[in-house]
């Protein structure tokens, strides 16, 4: 009976850590975030192409830009994405865990050589 329970208890385990690396993080996902006391809003759009991942985020006064370095591992994603704000471009660094259809993390930005984080959350748009 120990036996049984044993190796019940391990496979159940190690369904639950298979489980965690069948994370999907293709689909659109709407985003939300504060900088100060603006709340901000951007969608991150994730595809497969091929065996790997890319894909573009995009802000209410920005259209879409490519992202860079995006991986996915142990169910976090990471990425850079730049973001311009009139003259001034700035790449903002994100690593979020990716939850089923809801996303969390913490975005950077380099200000004067300092990285200033943010927190985000995001939830992933169902298809039409």
């Amino acid at each position: 009976m120990k036996a049984i329970f044993s190796m019940a208890f391990v496979l159940g385990v190690c369904g639950l850590a298979c489980a965690a690396d069948k994370v999907e993080p293709v689909g659109k996902w709407k985003c939300e975030y504060k900088i100060g006391d603006q709340k901000r809003a951007s969608t991150l759009t994730i595809k497969k192409d091929g065996d790997k991942l890319a894909g573009t985020m995009s802000w209410p006064n920005q259209k879409e830009t490519s992202l860079k370095d995006l991986k996915l591992k142990d169910g976090t994603l990471t990425f850079s994405a730049v973001r311009k704000i009139q003259e001034n471009e700035i790449t903002v660094e994100y690593s979020l865990t990716i939850d089923g259809d809801k996303l969390k993390g913490k975005g950077a930005v380099d200000v004067g050589g300092e990285k200033r984080p943010f927190d985000i959350e995001g939830k992933r748009e169902k298809d039409k």
